[in-house]
């Protein structure tokens, strides 16, 4: 193990410390380190297993007040939430999404999203909490525009849908596979999300796009899943192929940004598959 891992992991103990002994749970595994947070698999007293979640910057923070906000339908449900801590339900489900796309099975794993995000996307009567608006998040497009090509393309594209929403929503903002968990009895939940607000349709572009999945630029899985997802999620096919080529261009001007050459490519390549379907009437 690297030397700044054994590090992280020796600052999550003492993170997680506090809110171990308040919520009085037990440690039920190694911590896990992510940029933005600090994890570590926990059972509450009653032996139910869970996952403590401790926020490091105020865009996870504004994650977890979401999760609680969602109240577990068609999130994981949540324990408690206190500050930058969360303490959620642990999925203990043995199938996973990516498994599933990896042997083949996109239209199950579309179709399983997609009611998901059904449950997730629906009005709640308490008031929404913090949210950024998608045009927000495109501001980092506009700035990758600049180097023309198909950013330029993404971007013209980005600012039509932009400019006339529709059926806006809170959103999840980072839908991919390994974002949507296995909860056994409880069914399919999320995890993970960012703080945005904007169309629908977006969640759904995301899925399609997601840079993990190898088969994700394969014109024939391109083209069954956009009509898969539409079906499912009653969306216009071109719109949401419209989203998919302003998406695409936007993660790939994030992974130019961490200087990740190969991701920036991946998601160029399907922004070229969504500019191809929109010349051929998809």
């Amino acid at each position: 193990m690297q030397i700044e891992t054994c590090r992280s992991l020796a600052g999550a103990a003492s993170l997680f410390e506090t809110y171990v002994d308040r919520w009085r749970l037990t440690a039920d595994g190694d911590p896990i380190v992510t940029p933005g947070s600090r994890l570590l698999p926990v059972r509450l007293q009653d032996g139910t297993p869970a996952m403590l979640k401790i926020a490091l910057d105020e865009d996870e923070q504004a994650g977890n007040r979401l999760m609680a906000w969602w109240a577990g339908e068609g999130a994981a449900w949540v324990h408690a939430q206190e500050d930058h801590a969360l303490l959620m339900e642990r999925a203990m489900g043995t199938k996973s999404l990516m498994g599933m796309a990896l042997a083949g099975q996109h239209d199950e794993v579309s179709q399983i999203v997609c009611a998901t995000l059904h449950k997730l996307h629906r009005p709640r009567a308490q008031p929404q909490p913090s949210l950024v608006s998608l045009d927000r998040w495109f501001a980092d497009l506009r700035k990758a525009a600049q180097q023309g090509g198909m950013f330029l393309r993404c971007l013209a594209q980005a600012e039509q849908l932009l400019a006339t929403p529709r059926e806006p929503v809170v959103l999840h903002g980072d839908v991919h596979h390994d974002n949507v968990l296995d909860f056994a009895e409880g069914g399919w939940r999320v995890i993970d999300p960012k703080r945005v607000y904007g169309e629908r349709t977006f969640d759904f572009a995301n899925l399609i796009c997601n840079p993990d999945l190898p088969s994700a630029t394969d014109p024939g899985r391109f083209t069954r899943q956009v009509q898969v997802i539409a079906r499912a999620a009653q969306l216009e096919p071109r719109r949401l192929v419209q989203w998919v080529l302003a998406f695409s261009g936007l993660s790939a001007a994030w992974f130019l940004q961490d200087d990740h050459q190969p991701g920036a490519q991946h998601q160029l390549t399907l922004a070229a598959l969504a500019a191809q379907a929109q010349e051929g009437g998809s």
